[in-house]
């Protein structure tokens, strides 16, 4: 998470010449890459192609690096995960756009209506200019590759700014980028939250964002005062429904699969699983025959990722502490305290709904379990919510 929330008064001062040369840096770097833009706003499908080659190689190359890299910032994340969730889907992202990039240029023909005939029309595909990405730390190589993939797959610019969470894996694909691209087609500009609040008002072509929504409200209306087209990948509260007849055991192992990924820190991880009230212990039984399947003893187990930082193993911590005091049972009921910062995985049996756990984006692997009576009463339940980025 990025914070792009206002300084307070009495640092602002003493900050604004160190803001205002970041701020002139960040404008010059993006002032060269609009001019190099100018210079060739439409570049041939074979540059394109060339230009996502020399990223795949180059990924490829560095691929143990990167997962030493993610486990170093992580405190902990295994190589095979990595490989699976970070190296693998960023090496196919980028062949995607190789294989479609030719598809994705070509214009395409347009209905006219009768008062305008015999005009013809279609939809051109251009290139927008200079891109802006913030990338999360959750996923810091997947979310920087994917969307990079796409900007020069259509023949943009491109600036990124790396979440300052994970020094290392920023540090290291700001080398990959500089040893690949000149820095007027493709610049990662790294530092920490005064570097990221600079970026987002940037005039950019277009902005991505990708993480929580309190942050992605700053940077839309950070993006606002230059009208820079803006899309938002948030996270929220993904919900799980277990339908009634469901074959309880097969349920608990595929939910608490994308549960256990990467701890939990993902942004489409079950948030909270939606039960029938006659099946509540059963699929809370089921699922701690899961966890121990997947990572048996997850505190020391090599294999089970940490959590990012202290100051999200505090707050994993206090909805547990919170939850207790409201009398929800937890299990396991003798639960070990964070080992570092790898944190047990946790059941919460029905907790109501105005516990923090029930409110905000959980991002670790604590899994409320909500006991419900009708289908219609636990689709209810949902549409109340906030809209959830995914729903299984």
């Amino acid at each position: 998470e990025l914070d792009l929330s206002i300084m307070p008064a009495d640092t602002a001062s003493s900050q604004a010449p160190d803001n205002t040369r970041r701020g002139n840096s960040l404008r010059l770097l993006l002032d060269a890459q609009r001019a190099a833009f100018a210079r060739d706003p439409y570049p041939t499908l074979t540059a394109r192609k060339k230009h996502l080659r020399e990223l795949l190689v180059a990924l490829i190359a560095k691929q143990k690096d990167f997962t030493k890299a993610i486990d170093d910032d992580f405190g902990g994340r295994a190589h095979a995960e990595i490989m699976l969730s970070e190296v693998f889907v960023s090496g196919a992202s980028i062949k995607h756009a190789l294989r479609h990039a030719a598809e994705w240029m070509r214009a395409r023909s347009a209905p006219v209506d009768l008062p305008l005939q015999p005009a013809r029309a279609w939809v051109m595909p251009q290139p927008l200019g200079v891109a802006g990405f913030i990338s999360p730390w959750n996923y810091q190589l997947f979310l920087f590759m994917g969307p990079l993939a796409g900007a020069l797959a259509a023949g943009n610019r491109a600036m990124l700014k790396p979440s300052e969470y994970t020094p290392a894996t920023s540090a290291l694909l700001a080398r990959l980028i500089e040893d690949t691209f000149a820095p007027d087609h493709v610049a990662v500009v790294n530092g920490d939250a005064a570097v990221a609040r600079e970026f987002a008002t940037l005039p950019f072509d277009h902005l991505l964002f990708t993480g929580s929504t309190a942050v992605g409200r700053e940077v839309m209306r950070a993006a606002s005062e230059n009208l820079t087209p803006v899309t938002l990948e948030l996270g929220g509260k993904c919900p799980a429904i277990l339908a009634p007849g469901a074959d309880v055991s097969k349920a608990a192992r595929d939910i608490l699969y994308g549960k256990l990924l990467n701890a939990g820190q993902t942004c489409v991880a079950p948030d909270y699983v939606l039960v029938p009230r006659a099946n509540l212990h059963e699929f809370a039984g089921a699922a701690l025959a899961a966890i121990d399947r997947y990572f048996p003893n997850a505190p020391g187990n090599p294999d089970y990722t940490a959590i990012i930082h202290p100051r999200h193993v505090e707050r994993l911590q206090s909805y547990l502490e919170e939850a207790s005091a409201r009398g929800v049972e937890i299990l396991p009921a003798a639960r070990r305290p964070p080992c570092g910062r790898k944190f047990a995985p946790a059941l919460l049996l029905d907790p109501p709904g105005d516990l923090r756990v029930m409110r905000e984006e959980i991002f670790g692997p604590v899994l409320p379990l909500k006991a419900y009576d009708h289908l219609d009463e636990a689709l209810a339940y949902v549409n109340a919510l906030p809209r959830p980025l995914a729903l299984y």
